[in-house]
């Protein structure tokens, strides 16, 4: 079986500025810049007339995967440059009361399960977060980064050793990037 070439187009959205530096791609939208290095070496990314095509010589069925992976995120860059990313989290605490502060771009959990040291967290400039009540809300325009400061609050407060059904506490995603989760 011959494999063949296999080529992905992307729209430029309005108001966003594309430059490709080798296998660099650079974007600069309203909310601000991203850069992402794609490398694969088969991928050949190539600027043409509003539109960014992604593409890969006798493509085999890995490298139609990568190829399917790349348009995704290079969707998400478009999207995180123009309207951007929010994640929720939401603050369960059923046994003792927890505090939750954030300065500094440190997230500090405090009384989490009667603990005296406190739990905390570093977050990246890149993300501003912002404790709203019983609610956490993480902006950002990188996708991959505000999910990954998700999972890890997520992952600061996971309760190991107890009954998880009658240790409910913890700090759970309810809603990101567009879905929610209840």
């Amino acid at each position: 079986m011959k494999a063949e070439k296999m080529t992905r187009e992307i729209t430029i959205p309005e108001g966003v500025e594309v430059s490709i530096e080798g296998k660099t791609l650079l974007v600069k939208g309203p909310l601000g810049e991203l850069k992402r290095t794609f490398d694969y070496p088969k991928l050949l990314i190539e600027l043409q007339e509003g539109v960014v095509a992604l593409s890969c010589k006798n493509a085999t069925k890995k490298d139609k995967m990568f190829l399917g992976t790349f348009t995704s995120i290079v969707k998400n860059i478009f999207l995180g440059v123009t309207k951007g990313f929010e994640y929720k989290l939401k603050i369960c605490s059923s046994h003792f009361p927890v505090s939750i502060s954030f300065k500094n771009n440190t997230l500090t959990v405090k009384n989490f399960l009667g603990e005296k040291k406190p739990r905390v967290l570093s977050v990246r400039d890149e993300v501003k977060l912002k404790v709203d009540g019983e609610f956490i809300i993480l902006n950002g325009i990188d996708k991959e980064l505000v999910g990954d400061v998700a999972g890890r609050i997520e992952k600061l407060t996971r309760v190991t050793n107890r009954d998880r059904r009658r240790f409910q506490d913890g700090i759970f995603i309810v809603e990101k990037a567009g879905k929610s989760l209840v």
